[in-house]
């Protein structure tokens, strides 16, 4: 079963100072290892240089707050391969950091090229709801599991397309991928109001379907509209909406470990420390009001 950190911050570098002194909300911090280093591509040696301002800042913190990766680099649904060499550098943060869980995007970034290598398209792009794609995931999860031992959690992904012909519906596509897999989910909860606003759906069915029990970490986040769009741009803060599917899941979800609020760098200095620890101290009410009450994860 996951411990129960709390609320926590999607690290950026312009949020440095803000988190070293961190309101008393701010349980722990959550991080994309892929902004912190540089990716030289495979056959390099060493693949990865991570950057040492940032190392040094993330060794600071992990002295008073958790560390929590949630990578995109695996690109665990790219249909030619995914990114194993991104295993051993995550295990390796497991050896420094000892976290409790860590997380990928349910979706791909690479893909195979024309040429016979490969592109990376710069967006998390939606996997087909299919039992092929079910398949494949399985096997991969499996890998993540051997390689990385702590609990896995795979991310809903935002889209704003559908793909035609799907054999699964989303809730029924991750139930089944969190049985088969052994993965656990990290529900975010501003992705799945994105979801709803652009193609009308309606979130609290989507909410009632998914198994929440298997659901160990939510997002939370703010967006922008955008010619006719609802954009999942971490712009600012939460919905009215978002808050609501909170007060709804929090209650529900048992085995919930975390919740994290996501703010781009570049958004900060307009939004303000002010309004970032209103936004934390938020959330830490919601999570004490209903703080889950421990589960049965094996």
């Amino acid at each position: 079963m996951p411990p129960r950190l709390g609320v926590g911050l999607a690290y950026q570098e312009a949020l440095r100072p803000f988190i070293l002194d961190a309101p008393s909300a701010l349980d722990f911090v959550e991080v994309v290892p892929d902004i912190v280093w540089t990716d030289l591509g495979g056959g390099a040696e060493p693949r990865y240089v991570e950057d040492p301002d940032a190392i040094a800042f993330l060794e600071r913190v992990r002295r008073r707050l958790p560390i929590i990766p949630h990578g995109i680099g695996l690109s665990i649904g790219s249909a030619h391969a995914f990114n194993t060499d991104q295993l051993d550098q995550i295990a390796r943060w497991h050896e420094w950091l000892g976290f409790p869980w860590h997380s990928e995007h349910l979706s791909y970034n690479v893909a195979e090229h024309t040429d016979g290598g490969e592109v990376n398209v710069g967006v998390t792009m939606p996997l087909a709801f299919d039992h092929e794609t079910l398949d494949m995931l399985v096997e991969r999860v499996a890998e993540v599991r051997r390689r990385v031992p702590t609990p896995f959690l795979l991310e809903n992904n935002v889209y704003y397309f559908d793909l035609p012909e799907a054999e699964l519906e989303e809730p029924d596509f991750l139930n089944e991928l969190s049985a088969r897999s052994g993965c656990y989910l990290l529900l975010d909860l501003h992705n799945l109001h994105v979801n709803s606003t652009n193609h009308g759906l309606n979130p609290f069915e989507f909410l009632e379907r998914v198994d929440l029990e298997r659901v160990v970490e939510l997002h939370l986040g703010g967006g922008l509209d955008y010619e006719g769009w609802y954009l999942d741009a971490h712009s600012g803060g939460t919905p009215d909406e978002v808050w609501e599917l909170l007060e709804w899941v929090l209650p529900r979800a048992p085995n919930v470990g975390g919740m994290v609020f996501e703010l781009l760098g570049s958004w900060f200095e307009p939004m303000g420390p002010e309004r970032l620890a209103r936004e934390l101290e938020r959330m830490q009410a919601a999570w004490q009001r209903h703080r889950p009450v421990p589960g049965m994860v094996a």
